[in-house]
């Protein structure tokens, strides 16, 4: 017998009316926030792009075997191998390794509710809604809060004790330079840490709990059955970001790297594992700006759609007093706030183009008006020429 139940709730006609006037306004809201949105998004692009292109062409590479106090406060670009003086340990379980960064993954076996509704419309605009909720348990690596289930009783997951750590070396080294908080965050390279049996009786040691240790799949068990887990079990698992080569475009601040300011705008500040040349790194980022500006603007025409759709959910509603009518409704307002969202949307980004690119905005305009009137004149060259009409046998030679 599965572990849900089910809710009946019902709302009128003038209820529906009276929360679909309620989205007016929050899709009025979202509207403004999107044209606002898509606007900043593209002073964003711009801004981001002319930053890169200014520490493209002003970055020097430098060697790490020794530092040059006359590159202080330019843009350097620098790669070698990263050191440490200590290594890596978790106290509370008695993990240690060596690396720059040593991250522990904890999840707890624990109730999870989930719930599935269907809705139908009633003749007269009212609406009923039917919804299922189920329970069941799970591995989360967060607290599930039970006492916000519909149905708590019965389904209470005991706190969680155990958290998700990171450890990571305070400095590290690169050559003559030291590498602080702001550079070590931007190292990724994650890799699984795999533990193994031989290591059980550090993790016994310094394990303060009462649940039984395992040692399963290279992670840690707390519980007494592996194989048929218990409400509030663990299991905790660990990556390694291993020591190795890095590349870093920043400021040269003494023998550390901060963050390089452009006249642009940007706060320039790269790390990439690997030996990667100063060019691929501008490149690849001049990539992610593109991708990221693409996402954004269609990520606002969504919620451009969204927000039409809101603006025009009355009319639904009014038409739902017949489920067939409101449904053909709700069919043509889809369509319309699409085409409000891509004309809205469309139009911000054309203007902001104007607002921020007015050089290139011009020339891309001016280059469409000479090439239209150069189809126009060339459509008017082939235009065939009307025949001159015959004269008629009765006129005079």
């Amino acid at each position: 017998m599965s572990d849900s139940f089910q809710e009946v709730t019902s709302v009128s006609w003038f209820g529906r009316i009276k929360r679909a006037v309620g989205g007016v306004v929050f899709g009025l809201i979202l509207i403004v926030l999107m044209v606002i949105g898509l606007f900043w998004n593209e002073g964003r692009a711009v801004q981001t792009a002319r930053s890169l292109a200014e520490g493209a062409g002003t970055v020097v590479s430098v060697g790490v075997d020794k530092i040059d106090a006359g590159n202080d406060g330019r843009l350097v670009h620098v790669t070698g191998p990263v050191t440490a003086d200590s290594g890596l340990a978790d106290p509370d379980f008695g993990i240690q390794a060596e690396g720059l960064r040593l991250s522990r993954s904890v999840e707890m076996y624990q109730w999870k509710e989930d719930s599935k509704s269907e809705t139908t419309k009633k003749l007269g605009g009212g609406e009923e809604t039917v919804t299922t909720y189920s329970y069941s348990k799970v591995w989360d690596d967060s607290q599930i809060n039970s006492s916000d289930f519909k149905k708590p009783d019965g389904h209470q997951n005991p706190p969680m004790a155990i958290h998700s750590r990171s450890f990571q070396i305070a400095e590290g080294k690169l050559g003559a330079f030291t590498l602080d908080r702001p550079v070590l965050d931007r190292i990724g390279g994650d890799k699984e840490f795999s533990l193994s049996s031989s290591q059980s009786a550090a993790i016994e040691a310094a394990y303060t709990g009462a649940k039984p240790i395992n040692i399963v799949d290279g992670r840690i068990y707390l519980g007494a059955d592996t194989t048929s887990p218990a409400l509030g079990d663990y299991r905790i698992g660990y990556e390694l970001a291993p020591l190795g080569t890095v590349s870093i475009v920043a400021r040269q601040a003494g023998d550390r790297f901060e963050s390089y300011q452009t006249a642009a705008g940007d706060a320039l500040l790269m790390v990439d594992t690997g030996d990667v040349p100063a060019d691929r790194m501008f490149a690849e980022a001049v990539s992610a700006n593109t991708l990221i500006t693409w996402l954004l603007r269609a990520g606002g025409l969504i919620l451009l759609t969204i927000g039409f759709a809101l603006l025009l959910g009355p009319i639904g509603v009014i038409f739902d007093v017949i489920p067939f009518l409101g449904s053909l409704a709700r069919l043509g307002t889809g369509i319309i706030a699409f085409v409000l969202a891509i004309l809205v949307g469309t139009t911000t980004i054309a203007v902001a183009w104007f607002w921020y690119r007015p050089v290139l905005a011009a020339a891309i305009l001016a280059a469409g008006v000479i090439a239209a009137a150069a189809v126009y004149m060339l459509g008017r060259s082939r235009k065939p020429a009307v025949p001159a009409a015959a004269p008629s046998p009765g006129a005079a030679a």
